[in-house]
């Protein structure tokens, strides 16, 4: 046997299965335990009910003094739309709202038994306890545990409630989606709200700039005593007031558009700064300076058109002349925009590019808005320098009337607006439309008492089969004889358990040979004797065999006087000799004296024929250790030990040696040497693996003539059960004809 060759295999599926069935019993119980522990949950757990309102929320419609030039934000400003509408709908603020009419509810209907969630908690399981309603924080923090999800890839979002009572699941859905809805409505017209009274301030404001106009033009008429202008000036004036007014309409939708943006740029200056940057520097860039510049040209020389060639034949023409080109520059503006948003998000988070959109939105509609203004501001110093060419008489009234019709007209257009703002503020529904109201579940939504069933059954195999390799992965003991063959170790016979040592814990069975021969370990030993005179070919030098094991309390004795009796019942004249001159137990087995014994005879203290003793069976004999020596080492290295083992040959069949561990001391070396066979015995599930590894190495380097293993208190049952069965078949007795058995054959 080469050194290298002992090492532990990995198990076979073989092993593994034997595994499983060595242990059914405690699979079996951790599994039932599973199951019944989850029949009894099943059984026992509450039905929820589960209640859904679905919701449609529509893109917003945006403020009046939206720019039309620009486009849409897409698909992505409308995926943030909704984040943020689902984060007001989880808000604290809506679920205090719920939990208020949730509770005015719950003591408007006043029966306790249709409501669950609502009930304070430390009264809900108890009937003996007011069914009382919680508190508004405590049921705000419960409606936390509500769905609210949008469905995937649609404008929609479900408000689902999951509770014991169908009625209460209903109510609060609905509640729930009735308070976003209002929630939603009060947002949004707020926000409606601000740009109306934006135009009622500038509105108002214009009102009092016109009516000091008014007065002052009424004021001069009266005193200079000039009370109208000729054609041309007239004319003159209502070019300049007109553009005057679009001008400083203009700049009102620049004020709301810088407001708009200077609130986009410090939320985004917060989170990235240099992005803000980098979006100013693109939305003033040249060739989109340009374009815009060219549209506002085009627009206000439509303008021009309109105002000064209103009724002629071409005019028409002209008019749709500058809207073809206007298209045309609007189109590429489009391009350009779409261009800048693409590099812009190939390098923005995703988290900010909806964020990037509106700013990038405002930062162009601001820049062309700044762009018509300078326009028309050159204009209107054109039509400064016709202006003051007038005669000096009439400079005076021009201005006044110019002023005036410049406000009167700049308060129609904000008089308009505003109306406009009105409008919209009281005909906007919001955002978000109840679609289907949750309705009262017949059939509970959970528990799944198949399921759970199922899962507990399979969680109990999961947990029993962990349960099983795990200690067997932890548990380094030899248990089979798979364990011990895959050693490169024969095995020489399997010794079962046997029964009435281990159900009474005494000695009585221990000579199971003697005491049952009709037993399945008797016959074990049985199978042992021939499978050890046969372990050689010369079975006449087999005589002298050692019986030892790798650690204490294996069953190395009971081993040895078993074979020794197996032996003797074949009418073999056998001899156990008690070579264990450390913990002897030889005398125990046979409840006899210790001394005389084998140290006894060597140190010539009593003759051969006083330390030989006969035991039960008629051809066995045994010698007990005798006085136990301060150095058993050398008294068995000794020649007199020798001799003595020379004329135990001469006289008897069989010598069997019970001796001490041999990883213990080297008692076992020594012995084993003058020994024509050793037998190393194998304790199932006690046995460590490096242990008898160690043993296997100490016999190899010492050369001894080793024969193989014999595994003791193995079980049949649970790992060779068809071993077991068919065993147990041919060699049980019959009644009939056990009373034609000898004495020392009947169990």
């Amino acid at each position: 046997m080469e050194k290298n060759t002992i090492e532990p295999q990995p198990r076979s599926l073989k092993e593994n299965i034997d595994l499983i069935r060595g242990n059914l019993f405690p699979i079996i119980i951790i599994t039932l335990a599973s199951l019944i522990f989850s029949v009894v949950y099943a059984v026992k757990a509450l039905n929820i009910y589960k209640a859904t309102a679905l919701i449609k929320v529509s893109k917003p419609a945006g403020s009046i003094l939206d720019n039309q030039l620009l486009p849409s934000l897409g698909d992505m400003q409308m995926d943030r739309f909704l984040l943020n509408e689902l984060e007001i709908a989880k808000s604290y603020r809506v679920r205090k709202n719920v939990a208020k009419a949730l509770i005015d509810t719950f003591i408007t209907v006043n029966n306790p038994s249709k409501f669950f969630l609502i009930i304070e908690k430390k009264n809900r399981y108890s009937k003996d306890l007011p069914q009382v309603a919680a508190t508004v924080p405590d049921l705000a923090l419960e409606l936390q545990k509500i769905d609210v999800e949008q469905k995937r890839g649609l404008d929609f979002v479900e408000i689902s409630v999951q509770s014991p009572s169908p009625y209460e699941a209903t109510l609060i859905s609905n509640v729930y989606g009735m308070v976003y809805r209002e929630t939603n409505l009060e947002i949004t017209r707020n926000q409606l709200n601000n740009v109306r009274q934006f135009l009622l301030d500038q509105k108002e404001e214009k009102q009092k700039q016109l009516g000091l106009a008014e007065d002052m033009l009424k004021s001069f008429q009266e005193k200079g005593g000039i009370v109208a202008l000729d054609q041309q000036a007239n004319s003159l004036i209502t070019q300049l007031s007109s553009i005057e007014s679009q001008r400083d309409m203009k700049k009102i939708e620049l004020s709301s558009s810088e407001r708009g943006l200077a609130k986009y740029k410090e939320e985004l200056k917060s989170k990235s700064p240099e992005i803000t940057v980098y979006l100013e520097k693109l939305a003033s860039e040249e060739y989109m300076k340009a374009i815009q510049t060219q549209i506002a040209e085009l627009r206000i020389n439509k303008e021009y058109v309109n105002i000064n060639l209103k009724g002629q034949t071409f005019a028409g023409d002209a008019v749709k002349d500058y809207d073809k080109k206007i298209k045309a520059l609007e189109d590429l503006l489009k391009q350009k925009i779409e261009v800048v948003k693409n590099s812009v998000f190939s390098t923005t988070p995703e988290e900010l590019r909806g964020l990037t959109q509106q700013i990038i939105q405002e930062e162009i509609k601001a820049q062309s808005i700044r762009i018509s203004i300078d326009q028309m501001n050159k204009i209107i110093l054109n039509y400064e320098e016709k202006f003051n060419l007038l005669p000096k008489t009439s400079i005076e009234l021009a201005k006044l009337q110019r002023a005036r019709e410049s406000l009167e007209k700049l308060y129609l257009l904000v008089e308009d607006k505003y109306q406009e703002a009105v409008i919209n503020e009281q005909s906007t529904p919001g955002n978000v439309l109840v679609v289907d109201e949750a309705r009262i579940p017949t059939s509970p939504s959970k528990p799944n008492r198949t399921l759970i069933i199922v899962v507990g059954f399979v969680l109990g195999l999961v947990i029993a089969f962990g349960y099983v390799f795990m200690r067997n992965f932890f548990d380094n003991t030899i248990k089979t004889p798979d364990d011990i063959q895959k050693l490169n170790t024969n095995v020489l016979a399997w010794i079962p358990q046997i029964e009435g040592i281990v159900a009474s814990g005494s000695s009585d069975f221990e000579f199971i040979v003697a005491k049952k021969p009709d037993s399945i370990p008797s016959e074990s030993f049985r199978a042992l004797r021939t499978r050890v005179q046969f372990s050689r070919v010369d079975t006449e030098s087999l005589k002298t065999i050692l019986i030892t094991s790798s650690a204490p309390s294996e069953g190395k004795t009971m081993i040895c006087t078993n074979l020794a009796g197996s032996f003797a019942f074949s009418n073999k004249k056998t001899i156990i000799v008690d070579c264990d001159l450390r913990k002897p137990r030889i005398h125990s087995f046979f409840k006899t004296n210790r001394y005389p014994g084998l140290v006894d005879y060597l140190f010539g203290q009593v003759p051969f024929d006083e330390i030989v003793r006969q035991s039960e069976i008629p051809d066995l004999c045994y010698i007990t250790a005798g006085t136990i020596p301060p150095n058993p080492s050398e008294i068995l290295e000794s020649s007199k030990f020798k001799d003595f083992l020379a004329e135990m040959r001469e006289k008897y069949d069989y010598i069997l040696l019970d001796s001490p561990p041999i990883i213990a001391v080297t008692d076992s070396e020594i012995i084993a040497r003058y020994a024509d066979a050793t037998a190393l015995v194998v304790s199932a599930n006690t046995t460590e693996t490096e242990l008898l590894i160690r043993a296997l190495e100490i016999i190899q380097q010492d050369n001894i003539n080793f024969i193989g293993a014999i595994l003791n208190n193995f079980v049949y049952k649970s790992s060779y059960g068809s071993y077991y069965k068919y065993y147990y078949y041919y060699t049980r007795p019959r009644k009939a004809d056990s009373s034609k058995l000898p004495p020392t054959q009947l169990s």
